[in-house]
């Protein structure tokens, strides 16, 4: 799973193997898109750099602030 930098309204783009899985709001929309794919949702699964690759900003970054965005 791959979580993008925060976008300008604060929600950042999930894909999974490279398939746009939807767009995370929260912590709590990562845990539920992981829920809905069957994979592990224990709060450690977050900070897991095997489970997610979290670009721009960790598990705890939700406000946009990066003027480089493409």
């Amino acid at each position: 799973m791959v979580v993008q930098p925060p976008a300008s309204d604060g929600g950042r783009l999930v894909t999974i193997h490279g398939e746009r899985m939807g767009v995370a709001y929260s912590l709590f929309d990562v845990l539920d898109l992981l829920h809905r794919e069957g994979l592990p949702t224990a709060d450690t699964a977050v900070d897991d750099t095997e489970l997610i690759e979290w670009r721009g900003g960790g598990p705890y970054d939700w406000n946009s602030g990066s003027s480089d965005e493409a």
